[in-house]
């Protein structure tokens, strides 16, 4: 892959979607769980998302359960335990594998791009991915750095 918009996705029915369809807007790519001790950070990654998203700011959420299995099993409740608990109204996708063979490739792509600070291998839930509107991943968060402390970067990125 040389580029994030050749890579598609799947929201939670199953419908393939072309990350092209977000070119061109700065984009926070996260990988979810549902029952994790950073899942209250849905609360700041929605508020980022309401705070500047008609400036061209996305957050897209993609759940995994590779992390002590702290994933709901379908995605219909993922959606529905994010929308009731947090509010969430970004674009949520389906359950994908993050790291190993079975590795989606965006995650294998967003890896390549950024390595961890020890490994490049995504170690736990609620890591960050801040992409630039030309679709450069421009920085790597850990799973513990809160979604507030990026809104300098995020408006950095938007001016």
């Amino acid at each position: 892959m040389n580029s994030l918009y050749e890579i598609n996705v799947h929201t939670p029915s199953g419908e393939e979607v072309s990350l092209a369809k977000y070119q061109g807007n700065i984009l926070l790519i996260v990988n979810t769980a549902s029952k994790c001790g950073f899942t209250p950070q849905f609360k700041e990654l929605q508020n980022l998302y309401e705070k500047y998203q008609d400036q061209g700011f996305i957050v897209l959420g993609f759940p995994c359960d590779q992390f002590m299995n702290q994933e709901f099993e379908t995605n219909k409740e993922i959606l529905e335990f994010c929308q009731l608990n947090y509010g969430v109204k970004f674009p949520m996708f389906s359950k994908v594998d993050v790291k190993g063979s079975e590795a989606h490739p965006l995650f294998k792509f967003l890896i390549s791009e950024k390595k961890g600070i020890l490994t490049s291998e995504i170690k736990w839930n609620f890591t960050k991915f801040l992409v630039d509107s030309n679709g450069d991943v421009v920085d790597r968060y850990a799973p513990q750095t809160s979604p507030a402390k990026l809104e300098g970067k995020i408006i950095e990125l938007l001016n």
